[in-house]
């Protein structure tokens, strides 16, 4: 792209008569002067930034640096909010709203004189959901996240966002720390501006962004209170200039080797089960062809080769301080597309080449990695005829292989009920089961899957059991956790039909999940089974309901699968 009349935003600022009158008048009722839209590429800066999503906050200050780099290169910055999505506050899950914030972002990128945009992003949901929404209308795009919060430290030790939460609640509810212990921990734990300081789904993603090559080199890492997230904003503001008169579309980023590179980066750095549903999603989108069997089949024989949190013992400040994404990109090889386009206009191995390891504690060599061999395992049998996944570097390895007795939990309500009373018939070889908390069950399939151990079990000293249902999990968590169990139970899925008392075998090496009952005995439950009353009529929920594809589909809408492009024929006046 050479020419300035083939900047899209000029089919906006560019025109004559009243149409281009209108559109120039309003922009300079904000104090900007006719050569700020006279052939300037106009880059949108969408931006997450709410004090309802406390990741994002400080989204609202990198702003301002990447409007330097677009100043400095010659481009005229908008910045525009979208919904905003943490994963703190929002109820009943905030995977109930991706699909909408991803509408909002694709729609709003469409409708205005954007030439590129560069996406401010943080928190779980933000991260994929602007991924999905730019994907879909394919111009010039560029990430930067707001990066993880600082080390938590309480009693001596470091402490992770969401994982040592759980394990300190679990230490209260067995009766081995206080009430008042556990609530002094909560400010000492979270301590600065950014997202969760674990591997967690925040982290996962982000580092993700940067494999797929949509962010730049190292950026993911970097703490958000670091001033270098700072200089880095500045620099992809410059960049994102740079691209568009490139024209480096979202779309020659986004191809299949970069998500194959993405799901094995996931693997290597312990990262969250989540990852499955949105890059899936993405994928579905950006038009790629990819499936839930890609998961398992690309990650056989990965190595972790990251020591963090929930699968380690260090946190996102260390891996920083270690050298971050790009040394384990490095580390794996000839395993990953060295040729994938990236952001920077240079290949993803281009950009890790001079990438160095400050410490092995933190990320490992390939051949003497944390763990050997643990990647998303997916699973198939009569009770997931379309899948389901466990993360193995969570999971206890002594439970791959395991047969035990369902102990069923009917929704959410059920099990908060029942989890912790002393007459739950329940012993650490049952298989915890809960239903109905799937993608159209909650509705919004919310990170319900990882369900406590119950209490007169934490007693004994238990900490881990097989727990299955339909729902997802935290990146944070960790454990025997079977998830995304698909079709989900309030479809009619097997997973409804479960019994108390039925036996369930789990055989991870064999990718294998099976209920043994039989299937006259599954038929006879299948006609007494009633769907669960959501009582859900109107707005967003009902149209969630009625479109989202499950888990193995990514959980999108059926109807957005796909782009749209960039075009807009009809003016507005």
């Amino acid at each position: 792209m050479t020419q300035k009349n083939k900047l899209r935003s000029q089919d906006w600022f560019g025109r004559k008569g009243r149409a281009g009158y209108h559109h120039r008048a309003w922009v300079k009722t904000e104090g900007f002067p006719q050569e700020c839209f006279a052939g300037r590429p106009v880059i949108g800066i969408c931006n997450s930034a709410s004090e309802l999503t406390p990741c994002n906050t400080h989204l609202k200050f990198v702003a301002q640096a990447v409007k330097r780099g677009v100043w400095q290169a010659g481009g005229f910055p908008l910045e525009f909010p979208t919904i905003s999505l943490g994963e703190t506050l929002l109820r009943p899950s905030s995977m109930l709203f991706r699909n909408l914030m991803s509408m909002d972002v694709e729609e709003m990128i469409r409708a205005n004189p954007l030439d590129g945009v560069v996406l401010l992003c943080g928190c779980d949901k933000t991260t994929p959901a602007q991924i999905m929404g730019a994907a879909s209308v394919d111009l010039p795009t560029l990430m930067i996240s707001g990066g993880p919060m600082l080390d938590g430290h309480y009693q001596g030790r470091i402490v992770g966002s969401g994982t040592d939460e759980r394990r300190l609640d679990a230490e209260v509810r067995a009766g081995r720390l206080s009430p008042e212990a556990f609530i002094e921990s909560e400010a000492e734990a979270m301590r600065s501006h950014g997202h969760c300081n674990t591997m967690g789904t925040a982290s996962t993603m982000t580092n993700l962004a940067e494999t797929l090559g949509l962010q730049m080199p190292g950026s993911a890492a970097i703490p958000a209170v670091d001033s270098r997230r700072y200089a880095l904003a500045q620099l992809a503001g410059k960049r994102i200039v740079e691209m568009v008169w490139e024209d480096l579309r979202i779309s020659k980023i986004l191809t299949r080797k970069a998500f194959e590179n993405a799901i094995r980066v996931n693997a290597a750095i312990g990262g969250s089960t989540n990852a499955v549903v949105h890059l899936l999603a993405m994928a579905g989108r950006a038009n790629v062809s990819l499936s839930l069997d890609d998961f398992d089949s690309l990650t056989r024989g990965i190595p972790l080769l990251v020591n963090l949190m929930p699968a380690g013992e260090y946190l996102m400040e260390e891996f920083f301080y270690a050298g971050g994404l790009p040394v384990v990109i490095k580390e794996l090889g000839k395993i990953i597309h060295g040729d994938c386009l990236t952001v920077t206009g240079k290949t993803i191995a281009e950009n890790v080449a001079n990438a160095k390891n400050y410490d092995e504690r933190v990320i490992k060599r390939y051949d003497q990695p944390v763990k050997k061999d643990v990647p998303i395992a997916v699973l198939y049998g009569n009770l997931c005829p379309d899948g389901a996944i466990i993360k193995e570097a969570a999971a206890s390895m002594e439970l791959m292989q395991h047969k035990g007795k369902a102990v069923v939990f009917e929704n959410i309500e059920d099990l908060h009920a029942r989890i912790d009373s002393d007459d739950l018939a329940v012993d650490e070889n049952s298989i915890l089961v809960l239903k109905n908390c799937g993608p159209r069950g909650y509705p919004g399939m919310p990170e319900v899957g990882d369900m406590p151990i119950p209490k007169k079990l934490l007693q004994k000293g238990v900490r881990d059991m097989v727990r299955i249902s339909d729902a997802r999990m935290s990146g944070t968590a960790y454990g025997t956790v079977i998830l995304h169990v698909a079709p989900e139970a309030a479809i009619g899925g097997p997973l409804a039909f479960v019994e108390n008392g039925d036996e369930i075998v789990v055989d991870v090496p064999q990718r294998q999940l099976t209920l043994l009952v039989s299937d006259s005995e599954l038929e006879k439950r299948r006609a007494n089974w009633q769907p669960p009353e959501l009582g859900i009529q109107r707005g967003y929920q009902s149209l969630y309901i009625k479109h989202v594809l499950q888990a193995n589909k990514g959980a999108d809408f059926d109807f957005l699968v796909g782009s749209s492009g960039s075009s807009v024929t009809r003016e507005s006046h």
